[in-house]
């Protein structure tokens, strides 16, 4: 068992760097194509993160929505869909949220030290709640996944989540799909990135349905 699970991050952006819009509604960047093989990705994994503001924000299932996938994880002896996790500060989550309730999958929430015993009075009949350490290490939190079986993580957003992981690098792949469009709009959520000036390695670049995928190597562990 390798002493972290290999991380892929997964985002899609509009062309000028946005995540979402301002709007109360989530704006869907990627198109039809694009959320199938998203579907496909997270299907291969063992675990699919994403942080609390995603929860409250967007309410996703991250289940595998394709039955021919899911029967095919459960042939593998897998749950047909990955383990749910979440990374949290102060446990404000909503129990009936579809991160808790969509699909049979086990769900892990890590919570900084401080909220830990307030988020498992609030979520400890839903969900297995975990001590992040201090301010929610992420290294922590990954070393515990792999003691867990975890072997793929993917890691979903938001923009904090996933420029904590390119920052610490921790991260060895980006797959970065650009949406035809511009938000234009400077109060939206956009992808910072992380800290330093190492430079990614291109390993793919190719059109999914009217979005542009770019995968990039961000660790010697991506081929």
């Amino acid at each position: 068992m390798p002493p972290r699970p290999y991380v892929l991050l997964s985002c899609a952006v509009s062309l000028d760097g946005c995540l979402d819009d301002a709007a109360p509604e989530r704006l869907i960047l990627s198109g039809p194509a694009d959320l199938d093989r998203v579907d496909a990705e997270r299907a291969g994994c063992d675990a699919v993160l994403v942080g609390a503001g995603t929860v409250r924000r967007d309410d996703p299932r991250l289940v595998v929505r394709s039955a021919a996938r899911q029967q095919a994880r459960v042939r593998a002896g897998e749950p047909p869909s990955p383990v749910k996790v979440t990374l949290t500060r102060g446990g404000d989550l909503d129990p009936a949220a579809r991160f808790f309730t969509a699909g049979t999958a086990a769900r892990l929430v890590y919570c900084a030290t401080p909220g830990l015993a307030r988020t498992r009075d609030r979520l400890a009949t839903v969900a297995t709640v975990l001590d992040a350490g201090p301010s929610g290490d992420l290294g922590g939190v990954l070393a515990d996944l792999a003691g867990r079986g975890v072997r793929r993580l993917m890691v979903e957003g938001g923009s904090e989540v996933l420029a904590g992981f390119l920052g610490a690098g921790l991260a060895d792949e980006l797959q970065l799909a650009v949406a035809p469009l511009f938000v234009g709009d400077p109060r939206a959520p956009r992808f910072l990135g992380g800290a330093g000036r190492a430079r990614a390695r291109l390993v793919e670049v190719r059109p999914v349905g009217d979005v542009a995928l770019l995968r990039y190597a961000l660790s010697d562990r991506a081929s």
